[in-house]
C-alpha cells in the first residue's frame, strides 16, 4: 500500500513531467513535510527537497544536526547532511551532477534573492518557474490522516480553553491567563501554539491582533481568547468571547449581532459556491445592524499546516469551495471604544459535500 507521501510526490512528478520542469527545489519547511513527513525548523540554514525528473529517487540535503531525526521520520530516504562549514550550494550542485538545466521549479514567495544568485551561479543559463501554486492546490484538500491531526489539534484547544475559562477572576491580567493557557497546551499533548495566543479584555479586545499585556481584567468587560494548537503537524485556531459580569445591552446587542453572522456564514458553505459569498453574508449580517465599518477584516481563511494557508476568504474571492477544504469563519465586532467580540469556528467539506463545524465549543453568550 503506497504511502501517503508516495502518492503526493508521485502527483508532483506527473505535474513536473506535464509542464517540462526538470528539478523542483523546494525550500519552504511546511511544504517539505507536506511531501515527505519530515518537519524541521532550519533557520537560517539550508533545507531542500530536491525532485529531478531524470533521476528514479528523491533527495534531501538538511542541516547537519538534523540528519538522524530526518533519516528516522522522511519518506525520503536519500539524506544528505550539510555541516556548518560545509557549502550547501556545492552540495547541490554534486547531487544534481549537472550545470545544464532547462528549467528549475521553485516556490516563488519561499525563495530569497541571496539564493536565486547561488543557484544562477550554479545553473547560468537556467530557466525559473514558480511551482507554488500547484503545491497550494494540493495541500487545499486534506486526507483522513490529516483529518485525525486537526480534530486532535481542536480538541486539545477546546480542553484547554475550558480548563483556562475556570480559572478567570476579575483582577487577573491577561498575560497570567496567556501563561496559564499556553502551559496547559503542553499539558494535553499539543507541541506548541499555533501562534501567539491572543487574550484581550476590556477596550483592548477590539485589537483584532493586539498582545495580551500586564492588563487587568475587570467587571463588565469582554474578555476575548483567540489561540490555536499545533499538534501533529496541523493547526487549530479558535476564538472566543466571554463578558465579565452582567455586561450592558449594548454589548449584549454586539455578541449576538457577531453569532448570527458566523451561523449565517456557516450556512451559506456549499460546495461550488464561490468563498466571497461566505464573506458577504456574514458581512451583511453585521451591515444590517449598523455596525459594518467595525468589521474591517476577512471573515476566514485556510487551515492545516499552517495556521493561516489559502484561501483567503473576503468578498472578492472567487474561488469555488470543494470536498476536502478545511477554513476558519471569524467574523468580528472591534468598537474602540467598548471593546471586541470575535466568535471563530473552524470547518470542514466533507467528501460527501457535507459542512462539518469541526469546533463544538459553545457559542451562546457565557458571563463569567
Amino acid at each position: 500500500m503506497s504511502s501517503i507521501y508516495e502518492l503526493r510526490l508521485h502527483k508532483l512528478r506527473d505535474y513536473l513531467v506535464k509542464k517540462q520542469i526538470d528539478i523542483a527545489l523546494i525550500t519552504n519547511p511546511t511544504n517539505i513535510y507536506f511531501f515527505t513527513g519530515f518537519h524541521s525548523n532550519p533557520h537560517e540554514r539550508f533545507m531542500a527537497l530536491i525532485v529531478d525528473i531524470g533521476s528514479a529517487r528523491e533527495s534531501m540535503i538538511v542541516p547537519g544536526l538534523d540528519l538522524e531525526a530526518a533519516q528516522q521520520h522522511s519518506f525520503v530516504r536519500d539524506v544528505i547532511p550539510c555541516s556548518d562549514s560545509e557549502n550547501p550550494y556545492a552540495l547541490l550542485k554534486d547531487k544534481v551532477g549537472r550545470t545544464r538545466i532547462g528549467t528549475l521549479g521553485l516556490e516563488k514567495k519561499a525563495i530569497s534573492l541571496h539564493r536565486v544568485e547561488q543557484l544562477q551561479t550554479l545553473f547560468p543559463d537556467v530557466h525559473y518557474t514558480d511551482i507554488e501554486p500547484f503545491i497550494i492546490q494540493e495541500r487545499l484538500v486534506k486526507s483522513e490522516q490529516d483529518l485525525v491531526s486537526i480534530r486532535r489539534a481542536i480538541d486539545i484547544a477546546e480542553k484547554v480553553l475550558e480548563i483556562t475559562v475556570q480559572k478567570v477572576r476579575v483582577g487577573m491580567m491577561e498575560q497570567e491567563l496567556a501563561a496559564e493557557l499556553e502551559y496547559k497546551m503542553r499539558m494535553f499533548g499539543g507541541d506548541k501554539p499555533a501562534f501567539e495566543s491572543i487574550i484581550l479584555t476590556g477596550k483592548r479586545s477590539s485589537l483584532p491582533h493586539g498582545k495580551p499585556g500586564a492588563y487587568p481584567i475587570q467587571e463588565n468587560d469582554f474578555l476575548l481568547f483567540d489561540f490555536g494548537v499545533y499538534a501533529g503537524g496541523f493547526c487549530s485556531d479558535i476564538t472566543r468571547t466571554f463578558l465579565i459580569g452582567e455586561g450592558t445591552k449594548e454589548q449584549e446587542t454586539i455578541y449576538e449581532t457577531v453569532l448570527t453572522a458566523n451561523l449565517a456564514a456557516i450556512q451559506a458553505v456549499k460546495v461550488g459556491t464561490p468563498y466571497g459569498v461566505i464573506d458577504q453574508t456574514g458581512r451583511g449580517v453585521i451591515e444590517a445592524k449598523g455596525y459594518g465599518a467595525y468589521f474591517n477584516n476577512r471573515i476566514g481563511h485556510g487551515l492545516g499546516l499552517d495556521v493561516h494557508e489559502d484561501p483567503s476568504i473576503n468578498g472578492e474571492n472567487k474561488m469555488l469551495i470543494e470536498p476536502g477544504h478545511v477554513f476558519t469563519i471569524e467574523p468580528g465586532i472591534y468598537l474602540p471604544t467598548l471593546g471586541g467580540v470575535r466568535i471563530e469556528d473552524d470547518v470542514y467539506v466533507q467528501p460527501n459535500g457535507q459542512v462539518e463545524v469541526l469546533t463544538r465549543y459553545p457559542k451562546q453568550l457565557r458571563r463569567l
